[in-house]
This record gives structure tokens, sequence and C-alpha cells, in this order.
């Protein structure tokens, strides 16, 4: 059984210290052994906001950590920064690597760095970078659970949100699904949901999932939704393939994480392809 921690939106600089230690709390008692940060880490990309960061991150004991930059990670006011060197404080916090992979026994987990100086908030894939993680997702290990993780989402659940898609969402969507991608993790938007990825005419024999997160600890919440993460289970032993995913919710209450949903995911196709 191998367990991930999917947290997004931190937005060091934002943070609700209580909240923090609430999930500090939470990473204790799940003792996950990969924890992936999809991006806004901090709120304005500042060297304090980033060290804060890297600590926090640190404390959540993981194993294994995967960090990618979010739009609020290059710097907005600092133009000369923006376009010269607009990942450095990332980098000097997180270490020289935009596009952060792991593979273990269980799980592929790769990483895409969405972002791009020239644009606000919208973020980008190529078609190099779509081709890359395929090649990725179509070497991983039988039993592996092949995760991608990105900062904008691929799939949103509002029309309102339209305007929040990836850049190049279809083209990856496809490309990804029927390379055998199991869960897309995405943030941005602090939303928490989970969705099917339907791309035909692969949906019926290539079932992916889109995991969007809250944002994990930061006062920056949208219409009064919680903050949240989500804690991955997934055990490569069990037939057919499956993995749970449980919402944990911050409780003003209790000051604590509780579980707001759980989903069990079938990830083998349900038909002979």
């Amino acid at each position: 059984m191998s367990v991930l921690l999917h947290l997004s939106d931190t937005h060091f600089g934002t943070e609700r210290p209580h909240v923090a230690a609430a999930l500090l709390r939470l990473a204790r008692e799940a003792r996950p052994d990969i924890a992936v940060l999809s991006g806004d880490v901090t709120q304005r990309a500042r060297r304090r906001q980033f060290a804060a960061a890297r600590r926090f991150t640190e404390a959540l004991a993981a194993p294994v950590t995967l960090v990618i930059p979010g739009n609020h990670d290059i710097p907005l006011f600092n133009l000369a920064a923006r376009m010269l060197s607009p990942y450095a404080n990332y980098l000097h916090a997180f270490g020289p690597e935009l596009e952060p992979h792991f593979s273990g026994a269980d799980m592929l987990v790769i990483g895409v760095n969405t972002t791009r100086p020239w644009r606000h908030k919208d973020g980008e894939i190529s078609a190099a970078q779509i081709e890359r993680v395929a090649r990725r997702l179509q070497g991983a290990m039988p039993r592996q659970l092949r995760v991608v993780a990105v900062h904008q989402p691929l799939l949103v659940i509002r029309d309102s949100d339209r305007a929040n898609l990836l850049h190049g969402s279809r083209q990856a969507a496809h490309i990804w699904a029927a390379a055998g991608a199991d869960l897309i993790l995405s943030g941005h938007i602090h939303l928490p949901y989970l969705r099917a990825l339907h791309e035909p005419p692969a949906a019926a024999c290539l079932p992916a999932w889109v995991v969007s997160a809250g944002t994990a600890i930061s006062w920056r919440v949208r219409e009064e939704q919680p903050n949240s993460v989500n804690l991955i289970r997934y055990d490569p032993a069990h037939k057919p393939r499956s993995c749970v995913i449980d919402r944990f919710d911050f409780d003003a209450g209790s000051a604590s994480f509780r579980i707001a949903q759980t989903a069990r995911l079938d990830l083998d196709p349900p038909i002979p392809c």
C-alpha cells in the first residue's frame, strides 16, 4: 500500500497558521509515501515565502516530495525578474528541476510546468511536453499507479471556470489517456472535485480521472469552500486495479482536517480492448 498526499495552492504569504498546523498533524497520522504540491506555492514568489514553503514541505516528512510551480510562483510586479529569471526564487528553494518526477515500485508521478512568464495566470502546455509525458506513461511498470501533476486544470465542472482551462488541455487529455494515465492532479481554481476524463474513442478502454484540490492552507478560499487536500491510497496487489481517494476538508470546529468525501476508482479497463 502506498499513500500520496495531494495539496495545492498553499499561497505562502497568505497561509493560515492553525490550518497549516492541522495539515501537518494529518500528515503525521497518514504518513504519506509521497507528497505532491501542484503549484501556487507562494502568493508573490518572494524568497521568504518560498523559504517558508520549503520548511513546511520538509515538515510533512514524506520520503518523497514533488513541487511544481504555479502562476503565482513567478514575480508579478518585478517585470525584469519575471522576464529574465522568473523561477529564480523557486529554484533556490526547491532545486533545479521545474518538472520533477518519481518512479517507485507502486507509483509513477510526473510533474509538468504549465506556467509561462508571458501569461498572467493562464497555463499552457507544449506539444513537446505532452509527448514527453506520454512516453513516460507508456514506459510505466504494469502495476504502477500512473499520475500526472499540472497546475491549471485539464477539465472543469463549471462553465464559469472554462477560462481557467490549461491551453492545450484537450490534446493533453486525449494523448495522456491513451498513454495510460490514471490520475491527473491539478489546482489553480481553489475548487475540489473528482471527475472522469472521457476522451472518445478511448474512454471505455482507458479510464482516467481528474483530481482537483482546493487551497490547502491559505485564507484565499473560494466561495467559502473550506481548505482541503486529497489523500490517495493505492495497493498494487489489489485486482482489479483501483485506488481510494479521500478528500479532507478543514473543520473549524475541531481545528482539524476531516474526511469530506471518499471515492474508490476502478483503474482497469471495464472491457477487453
